[in-house]
Order: C-alpha cells, then sequence, then structure tokens
C-alpha cells in the first residue's frame, strides 16, 4: 500500500508492528476501562462509536465493557493489528490510512486517543474533517495537549509526534460544536494511569 506521508509509512511499517507488543495488558485495559467511564458518563443514547487509529482495539474493548451493546468501528492502519482487532470480532474494522478514509455514515461517538499527535500537521485539517463528519454527536480528543504547536522527539525519531491544542482549533473549525467536558490522566495515577493525556468531549 502506497501513502503519501513519513507519519503513515512508519505506523504502517515495523514500527507500528512492534507498537502492538508494548500496548497490550489487563492493567491497560484497567485503566482504560476507567478513563473512559469518565468520558462516557457525560454522554447520552451512545449506540455507535467509531475509533481514528484504533491499533488492535484496547479502547475499543475497554469502551465494549461499559457498552456492550454498541456498534463498533475501527479505523486502523497498520495491517497486522487491523487483523488482530478483526478477529476479536468486536469491531467493523478498515484496514486504511485516516487520510485515505471516507466516512459512509454516522457514528454517535468518534474518537482519536493518542493518535492525532502522530499525523503530519498538514494534514489535521483533513483529519478534522472526517472526525466531524462521521459524527452525528458526540467527538472525543484525547490527545498530549500543548497551548501552542510544537514537536517532541519520539523514542529517537524526529517528526513523529505533535503536541498542541487539538481541541481548541477542532472548536474553532466547526461553530456548531460545544465543549462538554474535560480532564486529565495522570501516569503517576495510583491506579489507573495514562500516559499523561489530556481529553475533550465535544458535542455538535
Amino acid at each position: 500500500m502506497a501513502f503519501r506521508t513519513e507519519q503513515e509509512d512508519f505506523w504502517a511499517g515495523t514500527f507500528g508492528d512492534e507498537y502492538i507488543a508494548r500496548n497490550q495488558s489487563e492493567k491497560y485495559l484497567a485503566s482504560n476501562i476507567y478513563f473512559f467511564s469518565k468520558v462516557l458518563q457525560h454522554t447520552v443514547s451512545v449506540k455507535s462509536i467509531i475509533e481514528f487509529g484504533s491499533n488492535i482495539g484496547m479502547n475499543l474493548i475497554a469502551i465494549k465493557k461499559l457498552l456492550p451493546d454498541a456498534d463498533l468501528a475501527a479505523i486502523e492502519i497498520n495491517e497486522k493489528a487491523a487483523g488482530q482487532l478483526r478477529e476479536l470480532g468486536i469491531a467493523d474494522v478498515h484496514n486504511t490510512s485516516i487520510l485515505d478514509y471516507t466516512p459512509d455514515r454516522k457514528y454517535d461517538f468518534v474518537l482519536s486517543k493518542g493518535v492525532l499527535i502522530h499525523i503530519n500537521p498538514d494534514d489535521l485539517d483533513a483529519v478534522y474533517s472526517k472526525m466531524y463528519e462521521s459524527s452525528s454527536r458526540y467527538i472525543c480528543i484525547a490527545e498530549y495537549y500543548n497551548p501552542s504547536p510544537t514537536e517532541v522527539n519520539y523514542r529517537g525519531h524526529s517528526g513523529r509526534l505533535f503536541k498542541r491544542d487539538f481541541a481548541g482549533e477542532f472548536l474553532e473549525k466547526y461553530p456548531d460544536v460545544e465543549l462538554v467536558d474535560y480532564g486529565f490522566a495522570y501516569h503517576k495515577d495510583n491506579n489507573f494511569h495514562q500516559d499523561d493525556i489530556n481529553w475533550f468531549l465535544l458535542r455538535k
């Protein structure tokens, strides 16, 4: 599969394969269940969800525990990760780049968690549009926050991780979207740590 950006090649290839092994454990799943219980308590009647950049589905597995009847879908660029998620049988999996994905329906809840930070900044506007078009109600952006755009070295690689105010940019782009709630998950939480993620729940 041919990609347009270095970031897409990075996650579709060997590094993306190696990421799979680093991000699956019962402890991580427990942290995710706790995380999404806090986010989803501010929603009403969420019956369908799509995750942009799901990897092997650790977020969707947690959400399925909380909303067992929800219809789940995922977009995942890495073939191995998409295959593992597909084998679970809990989600409709689109094995493609987010940049190549064309929204074909609307979901009650659209999620990105630790994914927008890895998108080429020049392509963020297009990704925001795809998230907006995919949502009938809620959008959850859970990423590394910074008040101004900045690049961070990522495991020895440059041009692979970017922090900024993703939710703020989304709200500016779409005046009909409002902020419902927001929070922070700390990496030194005594029981349910995350990787210093700021989350923002938005509503159309």
